[in-house]
């Protein structure tokens, strides 16, 4: 490479930062380091014991348009196009939310649910109802050889993006999507039902982040006028597909658990264990059928 050509790693994190910086992000530094990473190929360790590596002008301009991308009010995950989620890589798009930390309670309270289940019976069948990128179903999948999942979703670009996903973490052979508005679709049992569903009542969004409310996709995000819509026809519609000993996990938002434990509740589940998320809020809920007595 000429010397026109290049340019030294630490003079390009230092315009990131300073760029960063500047359009007032919560987290300008390290969406600079994350976005430099993904840009050039540099590594963290490079960062520290490489400053003066030469980047080459393609990288520095890929590295330029995502600042300006980021410094607009992209969220740096949708501009690298994936994001980690249990230890995983997850490829996003325009249908799908970014999967957060605080979903992985979700999955952490079911892990010892399919470990009894799978011990029982020998597998487990999953279904994940709204499954987005396929992160909750996928990272079960990565989790359990001795799994089969089918993930629901109602945007077909969601399932797409999810059939890649589970392909790329190597368990595209036992993941199924299916297209259904709920569970008009499903047929079939399970051993266990996960989701995510949309619970963001619907006056809030418009006060969501602009990150939030400019880049997730709306649907996964409202959840009608209490934020209960899809708790509710969770509730009514689970039973009809979960074997005797099957169970039901849900993430929830603030304030919900009570709603959530009544509307189970009143379709004869009861409470059988509940996990917090990192900030310490009650995230994730876990339901067995009251005839039930194997939990």
């Amino acid at each position: 490479m000429s010397s026109e050509e290049v340019e030294r790693l630490d003079r390009l994190m230092a315009e990131a930062r300073a760029k960063l910086r500047a359009a007032g992000g919560e987290t300008p530094d390290l969406d600079a380091r994350l976005l430099i990473e993904w840009a050039t190929g540099a590594t963290r360790l490079d960062l520290v014991s490489q400053p003066e590596k030469l980047i080459g002008s393609a990288e520095a301009e890929k590295l330029r348009a995502a600042l300006e991308r980021r410094a607009g009010g992209e969220p740096v995950h949708r501009i690298m196009g994936q994001r980690e989620f249990y230890g995983l890589p997850f490829r996003l798009s325009a249908q799908t939310l970014e999967p957060r930390p605080d979903t992985e309670a979700l999955v952490e309270l079911v892990i010892p649910v399919l470990e009894q289940l799978i011990a029982r019976h020998g597998m487990a069948e999953v279904l994940d109802m709204g499954t987005g990128t396929g992160a909750i179903i996928i990272s079960l999948l990565h989790r359990f050889e001795h799994m089969h999942g089918i993930g629901v979703d109602v945007a077909e670009g969601a399932l797409a993006t999810a059939r890649i996903n589970a392909i790329d973490n190597g368990v595209g052979e036992r993941f199924a999507g299916l297209k259904s508005d709920w569970f008009s679709n499903v047929s079939g049992k399970f051993h266990l039902i996960v989701s995510n569903p949309p619970y963001i009542p619907h006056a809030e969004i418009a006060g969501l982040s602009r990150e939030v409310r400019e880049h997730d996709p709306l649907a996964a995000l409202d959840g009608g006028p209490d934020g209960l819509d899809f708790y509710k026809a969770l509730a009514q519609g689970v039973g009809a597909h979960l074997y005797k000993d099957g169970m039901v996990a849900v993430e929830i938002g603030a304030g919900q658990f009570q709603d959530v434990e009544a509307l189970f509740k009143s379709t004869g589940f009861s409470l059988a264990g509940e996990a917090n998320d990192l900030g310490g809020h009650r995230r994730a809920m876990l339901f067995g059928q009251i005839s039930n007595t194997q939990f």
